[in-house]
């Protein structure tokens, strides 16, 4: 009787039974093999050879090999990384498009564009990166050696100290606005075309002051051309312990630095999402990894996905206040 309900069921309910595996194969064969199944695009919305590039380049590479794809870096300069982030926002939804997010292409560009070609919102965060301390550097005729000492000349002279930034609207220019604010003093702001411009005229002592990175101003501070009075995050840089930080030479609170965090368009799959969100916080843990972004001047800051999330956060209504209290707008 066994035989005959087997047979039965062979011959009228086959292709019953075999219908639900063929349409996983189907799937399978349509792109439904494990992810990654192909390489995948990283978008970089600065130059080749910059340290956001250099950046991504190192992570990219660490994160391809444990995933068994290769990260293919594709530099879209331009706009303050608006083209590169709007690039990435437009970008397909599928796990394979992602984007190095920045505080200027994610926070600050909200505050200072009246338009914009994307929405800063627009993007899944993966994980943060790192972040690059800036130094508060002097020419040597500023007669200070300590923040204290700075902002007590500059009230004694105000208007008489000028600082350089690489540019209207970047970090480097907030953080000169910050420290304004913070300390009540008078400064006048010189931007340049980022630090190939801006450290020549600190050296030469068309300005006085410069908030740059650690990696383009240190060598300039060890050769005795510059001086460092301190650094911009709330705790001392590993790269330059002896330094103090602003913060704690009597302005409790101040803080502010790029940062680099990778992102994915608004839609991208969870299982995706989370694959990567693995795989990246493995990697900025990773000691050789650490040491390659040690050499661009970052320092590796690992967080979960809603740390990141809340840390963006806080660094909009940070950087909204900053700037309308500074009267900041480009176009």
């Amino acid at each position: 009787m066994r035989r005959t309900l087997l047979k039965q069921a062979a011959g009228m309910g086959l292709g019953l039974a075999l219908a639900p595996w063929a349409g996983l194969g189907a799937a399978h064969a349509q792109g439904g093999s494990p992810y990654p199944s192909k390489p995948i695009r990283l978008i970089v919305p600065f130059p080749p050879g910059g340290g956001t590039d250099a950046i991504a380049r190192a992570v990219g590479e660490k994160m391809g090999s444990e995933l068994g794809q290769n990260f293919v870096i594709d530099n879209k300069p331009g706009a303050g990384g608006m083209i590169g982030a709007d690039a990435g926002a437009r970008a397909p939804a599928d796990g394979y498009n992602l984007l190095i997010g920045t505080n200027s292409t994610l926070v600050t560009n909200k505050y200072l564009y009246a338009k914009m070609p994307y929405d800063p919102d627009q993007f899944e965060l993966i994980g943060l990166i790192g972040i690059t301390p800036l130094l508060l550097l002097a020419n040597p005729s500023v007669p200070a050696r300590t923040v204290p000492e700075l902002v007590a000349y500059a009230k004694a002279n105000p208007g008489k100290l000028t600082y350089a930034s690489f540019g209207n609207g970047t970090t480097s220019h907030l953080a000169g606005e910050l420290f304004k604010q913070m300390a009540g003093v008078d400064m006048l702001h010189v931007p340049f075309k980022g630090a190939s411009e801006a450290l020549p005229a600190l050296i030469g002592g068309q300005v006085s002051l410069y908030f740059d990175t650690i990696v383009s101003g240190l060598p300039h501070v060890k050769s005795g051309k510059l001086m460092a009075l301190g650094v911009t995050t709330t705790k001392r840089s590993a790269i330059l312990p002896q330094l103090p930080t602003i913060a704690e030479q009597g302005y409790a609170g101040y803080e502010i630095y790029p940062w680099y965090g990778m992102v994915a368009p608004k839609g991208t799959p969870r299982d995706a999402l989370e694959k990567l969100r693995g795989v990246l916080g493995r990697t900025v843990r990773d000691p050789q990894l650490v040491e390659k972004l040690v050499a661009t001047g970052a320092e590796v800051t690992p967080m979960s996905a809603s740390e990141f999330a809340e840390m963006v956060r806080q660094d909009h209504a940070k950087t909204e206040k900053l700037v309308k209290t500074a009267n900041i707008s480009l176009l």
